[in-house]
């Protein structure tokens, strides 16, 4: 069966003869844009509050690292249910839903009496948190015209590479002052705000179609991507022997799970009732800018957690002190994101993605020489250089991505790539983490210092990243602008009835 160009609406009552409501874009992404950033900022914001909640809570660091695990699982299990809640359900009402459940994780996170009820919050938040960059991914290819997208998901990008990476700042920074709760009790405020503001701006603008629920593929899913998270989330435990389970056990189910539900999808595609439409990766643009993307995702989430292990460890630096350090790297993403989507717009992706790697490859390099007497300016800078170069490559890739594919697979298309990023940022944290471990040991049995040898082991882990970071270049000259199918939107503003 082929897709449907332009697929019905399932939400969209008949029309009665009124005129129809205008609805400019702007307005709508601005809310999601910032929703989606105050969402994913939660997803490394716990990471310094540890040591705190391990004393509060009376719990031990295996126990406190699953409200980081939790989190993650939850989002690697509910991300590939997107793309079925996008095609199915109206934008309004699954805009209203992933901020209802995040608003309540974070309550549930501000008033926990223990480490289960906020487990408990952690999980509800993920929820919500996992719905909204494909939410907002696939509004802004449903309403903004292919000429505007780079600018756009300039954008977008500051929420995918910024958020996270000044999660660990902005914690260090409330952390330095008030108690952990209050990494919650800051936020709520805030998700009330985009609640209710979306209640009264939102408007259905993307269109639904009918879509059937299978249930065996959700199970799929769940041990598929769920296994595999888990499993790559415990390979740094593994290494240093505190793992609860063999991690050979996790990674075997996910990648059973995994082909489990290919074949399933593959199956139920055939009926356009799959729940994650692999037909995407028919496209040629979006299979190569995916892969990509596991490249960048993994060497940005494994820097991300390295470089505090390292600066904690080998230079003996503050938590306030490295969140500092790290923020400018973020601001610095941050500001040139919506520059690099307008000269996507002009330009296209090969000018921007080529050199946005080799400099990328370039600071990984420079993060080899971190050792013992590093200076701050110096890793400050080699750490900056870093996002430079992913800033220049994560727009493009995105867009070019997302921007190949019909409209019906655009849910499908988001929910696809916010599941590679899941997986791709817990891949690059295990394997910079594993290398970090396994080296750091074997230096200490040939007699190092514990300090050495952490030093030895983030040598290695850099040292791989950049041998990773400089093949992937060879793929960026392959990167090209594809054209914009025929069903792409082509005006500034929809009606809506």
């Amino acid at each position: 069966m082929t897709l449907e160009k332009n697929p019905p609406t399932a939400d969209t009552p008949t029309p009665t003869g009124t005129a129809p409501v205008v609805v400019r874009p702007g307005v709508v992404i601005a809310l999601l844009v910032i929703s989606a950033f105050v969402v994913i900022l939660n997803e490394t914001i716990m990471s310094v509050a540890l040591p705190s909640l391990m004393v509060d809570l009376d719990i031990t660091a295996s126990t406190a690292q699953w409200l980081t695990t939790g989190f993650l699982l939850t989002m690697a299990i509910v991300i590939p249910l997107t793309g079925y809640l996008l095609a199915r359900f109206p934008l309004r009402g699954v805009y209203l839903a992933a901020m209802s459940l995040f608003t309540l994780g974070t309550l549930i996170g501000a008033l926990a009496p223990g480490f289960e009820m906020l487990l408990a919050g952690r999980v509800v938040q993920a929820s919500g948190t996992a719905i909204m960059m494909p939410l907002l991914f696939t509004t802004v290819l449903s309403i903004v015209p292919a000429t505007h997208r780079g600018r756009m998901m300039g954008v977008i990008s500051i929420v995918i590479a910024v958020a996270p990476a000044i999660g660990p700042t902005v914690s260090g920074i409330i952390l330095s002052a008030l108690s952990w709760r209050w990494l919650f009790w800051i936020v709520l405020p805030i998700a009330l705000v985009a609640l209710t503001l979306g209640a009264l701006w939102v408007r259905n603008v993307t269109e639904t179609r009918p879509a059937k629920f299978d249930l065996l593929s959700v199970l799929l899913s769940a041990l598929g991507f769920g296994g595999l998270i888990y499993g790559l989330s415990s390979i740094g435990e593994a290494a240093s022997g505190n793992a609860p389970v063999p991690v050979w056990i996790p990674l075997a189910i996910g990648i059973l799970g995994l082909v489990a539900f290919v074949a399933r999808q593959l199956q139920l595609q055939k009926t356009d009732s799959a729940l994650l439409d692999l037909r995407t990766f028919k496209s040629k643009s979006f299979s190569l800018a995916v892969t990509l993307v596991v490249v960048v995702m993994a060497a940005l989430f494994g820097s991300l957690v390295l470089l505090p292990i390292y600066l904690t460890d080998v230079l003996s630096l503050k938590t306030l002190t490295i969140g500092l350090m790290l923020l400018p790297g973020g601001v610095l993403m941050g500001v040139i994101a919506p520059i690099v989507g307008s000269l996507f717009d002009k330009y296209g992706p090969t000018p921007l993605v080529m050199p946005g790697m080799l400099v990328a490859a370039a600071a990984l390099w420079g993060m080899t020489t971190f050792d013992e007497s590093a200076t701050i300016p110096w890793i400050i800078a080699v750490h900056m250089t870093l996002n430079l170069g992913l800033g220049f490559v994560f727009t493009p890739l995105l867009t070019s991505a997302l921007g190949s594919l019909p409209r019906p697979l655009y849910p499908h298309g988001s929910a696809i790539v916010g599941t590679i990023q899941q997986v791709a940022g817990a891949a690059g944290t295990a394997v910079f983490v594993t290398l970090m471990s396994v080296q750091a040991a074997s230096s200490l049995a040939e007699g190092a210092s514990a300090v050495s040898a952490v030093a030895s082991g983030v040598h290695l882990a850099f040292l791989t990243g950049a041998i990773v970071a400089s093949a992937a270049v060879v793929l960026a000259f392959f990167v090209r602008k594809a054209p914009a199918p025929d069903d792409a939107p082509q005006g500034e503003a929809l009606p809506v009835h």
